[in-house]
């Protein structure tokens, strides 16, 4: 019976079968990006919006991906997604993009002028007498429903009414963000970009953080003696995590350096004011070094929570959650989602495929806003060229690299990427479980095997039942 299973599965074009060996044509290949339209996106969870873009009853967004357009809307029931066609001739309702609320006017389809509440129900039908009454009945005229899901601040939507539930697919990570206040974040600001690359290679640059030292010299500069501990010590990399030479002090005015780069290159990732806070913690009564910096990581975490609080702001408890649930500097949500928390702030990541050499890149930074703070959350992305010198300087480091690799692909000789087995494993993981969506793995398995993207970030590569 089991090979009967697997001999019904479907072939995959340039398989995964090494770990440690991605073949290059799934970046471009034609035939295989077709595949992931087919048999990937209609049946993950995808990343549709921010909560924040719809904070009102009756806001909504409307959220596309290869063809495909949903708009998410807030309801008296809550959070609710449909699939944007006009149930007459089938024209979206909602713009690519757009946004705004339906509560006075409801969804007006620009074609006849047919209209919907924002529970989906069918409230005008232009020359209703023109119809045959089989042709108007309510239910049937109804928006249809796409499954979503709220978490981490965001509403995820799947194409697939019988795939696992998003918490089931994406395991204990999710609950583990949770308890660093993701639901609780808001968005200081959202740009995008157009990156001439597929979406995988766009994606992988921000699975290891191996790549620091040369497109990011500005941190591995600032803290050479934390990259060569993780990257460097056993092949060449000189350093130590803490510099001896340095006293105490000094180890803490490098980390103090080292998060002022941060920020300045990616805001939520560290945020300015957890940079104000760190500054003023420069005397720890410790003298190993090492256990020093310890110390003053919890001092930071510490101060931050208290003073944030102090300010209106709900953040947790950072120590307590550090030991309770915790995180990597960086969190995959599969298939297209990242969170990169440090302290109480996070930058996200979304990237979705235009085409099998183009896709969508978004980043957010997000920070906690005390309550009854002014706010506003942006309702759209800025789009800037990916080439922008609007963007903050670590993105832009990464964009400078992500074209000409897509470019190096497609070298006369060069058929597949090797990948440590060590700290690139989970750009081997999750291209596998690619495979299982293609070749029609049980959706329990894949969940499974999903779960496990929890926390590789610079992780191992794993090995999978199917």
């Amino acid at each position: 019976m089991a090979e009967d299973v697997k001999a019904a599965r479907r072939s995959v074009p340039f398989e995964v079968t090494n770990p440690e060996r991605i073949p290059t044509k799934r970046y471009y290949d034609e035939a295989f990006f077709k595949a992931e339209a087919d048999n990937l996106w209609p049946h993950v969870w995808q990343m549709a919006c921010r909560l924040e873009q719809i904070p009102n009853l009756g806001d909504w967004v409307e959220y596309s991906i290869l063809g495909k357009s949903v708009i998410v809307v807030n309801t008296k029931d809550g959070v609710k997604a449909f699939h944007n066609a006009c149930r007459h001739r089938g024209v979206p309702f909602a713009a690519e993009g757009g946004h705004g609320n339906c509560k006075t006017q409801g969804f007006i389809c620009p074609f006849h002028g047919w209209r919907w509440n924002s529970e989906g129900q069918n409230t005008f039908v232009y020359g209703r007498h023109m119809f045959s009454e089989d042709q108007l009945d309510s239910a049937d005229l109804a928006l249809r429903e796409c499954r979503v899901e709220t978490a981490l601040g965001c509403a995820f939507i799947n194409f697939d009414k019988d795939a696992p539930s998003f918490r089931e697919t994406i395991g204990p990570v999710v609950d583990r963000l949770e308890a660093h206040g993701a639901s609780k974040l808001k968005a200081e600001w959202w740009y995008a970009t157009v990156l001439p690359a597929n979406w995988k290679i766009a994606m992988e640059a921000f699975m290891e953080g191996y790549h620091v030292m040369r497109t990011h010299p500005q941190l591995q500069q600032a803290a050479p003696m934390l990259y060569n501990s993780m990257y460097g010590m056993d092949t060449g990399g000189i350093g130590v995590p803490i510099n001896p030479n340095l006293d105490v002090k000094g180890n803490i005015a490098a980390q103090i350096k080292h998060l002022g780069l941060l920020s300045d290159g990616m805001a939520g990732m560290v945020h300015a004011k957890e940079v104000e806070i760190a500054s003023q913690i420069t005397d720890i009564q410790v003298e190993d070094p090492q256990m020093a910096i310890m110390h003053w990581f919890g001092a930071v975490n510490h101060q931050i929570t208290e003073q944030l609080r102090a300010r209106g702001e709900d953040v947790p408890d950072l120590n307590a959650v550090a030991v309770s649930d915790p995180i990597h500097a960086v969190e995959f949500i599969f298939p297209h989602y990242f969170l990169l928390p440090m302290f109480s702030s996070m930058s996200s990541y979304r990237i979705r495929p235009l085409g099998p050499e183009t896709c969508i890149f978004e980043l957010w930074s997000l920070t906690h806003v005390a309550e009854g703070a002014e706010h506003e959350s942006p309702k759209e992305p800025v789009m800037l060229p990916y080439d922008s010198d609007q963007f903050p300087p670590i993105p832009r480091q990464d964009y400078a690299n992500i074209p000409i690799q897509q470019k190096g692909l497609h070298a006369d000789g060069f058929e597949f990427m090797r990948l440590s087995k060590d700290i690139e494993g989970l750009i081997s993981n999750y291209n596998r479980i690619i495979d299982g969506h293609l070749k029609g793995v049980p959706a329990d398995k894949l969940a499974g095997a999903t779960n496990m993207l929890g926390g590789n970030f610079d992780g191992k590569i794993f090995e999978f039942e199917f």
